[in-house]
């Protein structure tokens, strides 16, 4: 176990920086048009929420390609390693498209159906930009977990930092105009971003087709080719839990949100700087996750179960410790972070109170969040979506009902009660050998195959 923890922790570093970078690329954006008045920070905000609405089916192909390219590597089938990378980009091709042409097409609706007048007219121009571009993103992310299943989380941090570094140059230059640059405003913030990630990618590309030192998977002649088409099932079906599970946290935190909104505007303000000062605790649980789903779906291949037992004991003790770090730290940070943020009583209040709250929320949530890439890597995704599910659902059933009886502090530990109620789930769905099991299914697949 001692050899896990160091490889964990070593792995889910790089992964963490870049999961943080894009929250920050999405705080520039905000902070450069902030300066255009309520409509344009409306307009980009939405962009972003409808971003991440998309990225729930990003997920599935993304991190599907991790867990599959990881798994035939570990297996050393290098032909099954060919097909996975073939299957993905062609998954990638298709996905983009069916999201980006709709979306492109549909722009002015999907503006309209949230905002109205000069905030819809904004958001309309930028999905005008956002929505061709995401084909970029969509790229970007299959190539990161490409490297990833490989074992190299340090490019993708290195892309990501890359391309926040553009965005600072780029956002300010093009949102406001500088010299012969006009000021685009809201277009140019999407204009920012897609530059930015055009470069990133092409450097991505660039670095793809460079030799390395350990030949990337290619088939045997006459193999590889043949059989993309159950490769690309078998993505989506590694990457189906993931994508799952997180478009269902993304629709009860939209439920939770309008609970919130019900105690007023400064619960609401209070809740929105809690929640993304959460973020930099949750990313680090999620980056650990990451790192454990990869090395979990190497020794699955190789039908480790031993191996995988000690995966296991490893990364919960990890989640342990992040889990209690976190806790710490939004109880004692609670105030002097929020105060940088607000002066406003009323909203700091509120973010206080949400941020010490979360101590009984981040301990159970750590685990769940980390066992699940384990557990969803070595083929118990059914199970961990249903555990999800009914997390989830006990947790807008706590909110609603504490809420009652004691405010928006019981929203707030309506999210520890769904944390608990789902890491008990979890504990209870894979306790039969789930992790050996899966060891010894990966091995009599590849038998198969």
């Amino acid at each position: 176990m001692r050899g896990h923890l160091p490889r964990l922790a070593a792995s889910a570093g790089p992964i963490y920086v870049e999961l943080l970078s894009g929250v920050i690329a999405s705080v520039i954006g905000t902070f450069w048009v902030a300066g255009l008045g309520g409509a344009a920070v409306a307009a980009v905000t939405l962009a972003g929420t409808v971003e991440n609405l998309l990225l729930g089916l990003v997920l599935v192909v993304s991190s599907g390609t991790s867990v599959r390219l990881s798994r035939a590597l570990g297996a050393g089938d290098h032909d099954d390693a060919a097909r996975t990378t073939r299957a993905a980009w062609r998954l990638c091709a298709v996905g983009a498209s069916a999201l980006a042409v709709p979306g492109f097409l549909l722009r002015d609706r999907i503006a309209a159906a949230f905002l109205d007048g000069e905030a819809a007219t904004r958001a309309g121009e930028y999905f005008a930009v956002a929505f061709p571009a995401f084909a970029l993103f969509f790229a970007q992310r299959v190539a990161d977990e490409l490297f990833k299943g490989a074992g190299d989380t340090r490019t993708p941090m290195r892309i990501a930092l890359l391309g926040n570094a553009l965005l600072l140059v780029l956002d300010p230059l093009l949102v406001l105009g500088a010299g012969p640059v006009p000021a685009l405003g809201v277009p140019g913030a999407a204009l920012a971003l897609a530059l930015s990630r055009a470069i990133a990618f092409a450097v991505t590309l660039r670095l793809r087709s460079r030799p390395r030192s350990e030949p990337r998977p290619q088939p045997r002649a006459g193999g590889g080719v043949r059989g993309v088409g159950p490769a690309a099932l078998r993505i989506l079906r590694a990457g189906a839990p993931f994508g799952l599970d997180f478009t269902a946290r993304m629709a009860v935190g939209t439920a939770q949100l309008a609970l919130v909104a019900g105690f007023g505007v400064g619960a609401v303000a209070g809740y929105g700087i809690g929640y993304r000062l959460l973020l930099v605790a949750t990313m680090a649980f999620y980056a650990l996750r990451q790192a454990a789903a990869i090395r979990a779906a190497r020794l699955a291949g190789g039908g480790a179960t031993a191996a995988l037992r000690d995966l296991r004991r490893a990364a919960v003790r990890l989640a342990v410790l992040l889990g209690a770090a976190a806790a710490l730290m939004s109880v004692a940070l609670s105030g002097p972070l929020t105060a940088l943020f607000t002066d406003d009583r009323s909203v700091a209040v509120q973010s206080v109170g949400f941020l010490r709250a979360a101590a009984l929320y981040l301990p159970p949530y750590a685990l769940v969040v980390v066992l699940g890439g384990v557990h969803q890597a070595t083929g118990a995704g059914r199970a961990l979506v249903l555990s999800a599910l009914l997390g989830l659902g006990a947790q807008l059933a706590a909110s609603a009902v504490l809420s009652g009886v004691l405010g928006v502090t019981g929203v707030w530990l309506g999210q520890a009660v769904g944390a608990l109620v789902q890491l008990g789930l979890v504990l209870v769905l894979t306790r039969r050998g789930a992790v050996p099991v899966a060891g010894r299914r990966a091995r009599s697949l590849h038998a198969v195959e």
